[in-house]
């Protein structure tokens, strides 16, 4: 594949997630989300942002902006303060065991760190498998080769160890478990801050691939704005808690309307796919 500069590339849009109404199909609606710790610390302030289904939306600030926060609460691994989250029109805080069990299966994340995230003392097809155990759902050899082979891997990887990888071939196999029962909805936090760059550029292409594949919605979060342009169809900027900007991708990097936004423009290097 050719090297793109992101910070020009060309975006061509297309319109997603409409009905037949002409509304937006939303799949994800965060409401007035707030979180608190301790005696009244803040680390999330009255966000609120909707993802399209087919959406990706890129959450974007500099450390300790809130941005993972906002990220486990949308899939309800932390409970808000105050708030609400709908997936696909039903209340998240308000399901029962039961069909929050079910929910699980449709929304996954993939996190920041491709080796603390695995476990080190199982082989990658119990890693693989472990998702259907999970959910009691039968787990055939043939399904654990396609799930390597979607994310570039062999079928040899499966009794390997994740310390036998590298940093880039272990978030492949973070990937690979997280589509393991088809979700509709990945939760990407920072999934190649942890790469170096030719092999970050690799993954995040690699999503993109993935994304048109299974027709897939995205939360993207990242530090980077030159990233969340090339991959995302609109960006929310945190700071301190609080968004304070959101809108199309293009719009938001070229014509930014907060001084903040300006600053993660200017303080990310352009950077290349391959």
């Amino acid at each position: 594949m050719p090297r793109v500069s992101i910070g020009c590339i060309r975006i061509f849009r297309v319109v997603i997630g409409v009905s037949e109404s002409g509304m937006a199909d939303l799949l994800v609606e965060a409401r007035g989300l707030v979180k608190e710790y301790g005696a009244g610390a803040r680390v999330v302030d009255d966000v609120s942002f909707t993802i399209a289904r087919g959406e990706t939306l890129g959450l974007v600030g500099e450390s300790g902006s809130g941005k993972s926060t906002v990220a486990r609460m949308l899939l309800r691994l932390i409970e808000p303060t105050r708030g609400e989250v709908r997936y696909d029109g039903r209340d998240l805080f308000a399901a029962s065991s039961s069909e929050l069990r079910g929910l699980r299966r449709r929304m996954q994340i993939v996190f920041q760190d491709p080796y603390a995230a695995l476990n080190p003392r199982m082989c990658v097809k119990d890693i693989l498998a472990e998702p259907f155990a999970i959910h009691g759902q039968p787990c055939p050899q043939e399904r654990l080769t396609e799930m390597l082979s979607e994310v570039g891997l062999d079928a040899s990887a499966l009794a390997r160890y994740p310390h036998e990888f590298s940093g880039g071939q272990r978030q492949r196999i973070n990937i690979a478990r997280a589509l393991a029962l088809r979700p509709e909805f990945l939760v990407l936090d920072e999934p190649v801050s942890a790469l170096d760059v030719s092999v970050g550029a690799q993954v995040v292409n690699l999503l993109r691939e993935l994304q048109g594949r299974h027709e897939l919605t995205y939360l993207f979060i990242s530090h980077s704005m030159p990233l969340v342009r090339y991959l995302c169809d609109r960006v929310a900027v945190m700071q301190k808690g609080r968004l304070v900007e959101l809108g199309e991708c293009e719009q938001v990097c070229c014509s930014p309307q907060q001084e903040y936004t300006r600053e993660l423009i200017s303080a990310t290097p352009e950077i290349r796919t391959a």
